[in-house]
């Protein structure tokens, strides 16, 4: 294992993942104060503070043995997830889907501005690759974190956003899988199902898409 590249990639990589994890978590919680629960804010969870947001064992700890264990073929890691008490929602079955859809949409929101600096920062002619490369981490960060929590199992967001569209038996039987949600989510991440026909597709999807987005901004260095 290089030392070297290791603490370069972890430096490159520090301010996208704290940023990433943080607003995620934040988004879901100003979401479901907007929408009639107040949890999340009386905790102290709406908060740009990353060490509100930072689990020891799922933040720092997994992530880094899972890297030495694999040579960095492998990652995985997850935040402290904010409170929510649906049953305190306006609507909750409706409310629901928009407090899932607001940590995602942190993410994608950040790969377009991560995105945006990339580009500008080319037309401005920097060559530092520190800065070139944390940009494009940036973008790499929350397109993984976007598309991965829009798998739709419960306790993943995308898990709550399919409860909350369905019919209510169909709901009632789909929430009814979040105990061992994570169990599955897991295996399947391992077995390669979850990166060779979710990941990889919606991945090149969103990407496109943010390159689209981004068009005008890609011809300032044309």
């Amino acid at each position: 294992m290089n030392i070297a590249l290791l603490i370069q990639t972890v430096l490159i990589y520090a301010l996208p993942v704290l940023f990433a994890i943080t607003l995620h978590e934040a988004a879901h919680g100003y979401a479901a104060r907007r929408f009639g629960d107040d949890t999340a804010w009386m905790m102290g969870r709406i908060t740009l503070n990353p060490m509100k947001h930072i689990d020891p064992v799922g933040t720092i700890l997994m992530p880094l043995l899972l890297y030495f264990a694999t040579a960095g073929a492998f990652l995985f890691g997850y935040a402290k997830p904010v409170p929510v008490r649906f049953d305190r929602l306006h609507h909750p079955k409706r409310d629901m889907v928009w407090v899932a859809l607001a940590g995602p949409g942190a993410n994608l929101i950040q790969a377009l501005l991560w995105g945006a600096l990339l580009y500008l920062l080319t037309f401005a002619g920097v060559q530092e690759r520190f800065f070139i490369d944390m940009c494009r981490a940036g973008v790499l960060t929350n397109v993984v974190m976007f598309v991965f929590n829009l798998f739709p199992l419960p306790p993943l967001d995308g898990g709550r956003i399919l409860v909350g569209l369905l019919p209510w038996r169909a709901a009632s039987a789909l929430s009814r899988v979040e105990p061992w949600g994570f169990f599955i989510v897991m295996a399947l991440v391992l077995a390669g199902v979850i990166s060779n026909f979710w990941m990889r597709p919606l991945m090149a999807l969103t990407y496109g898409l943010i390159d689209l987005a981004l068009y005008p901004l890609s011809l300032l260095i044309h």
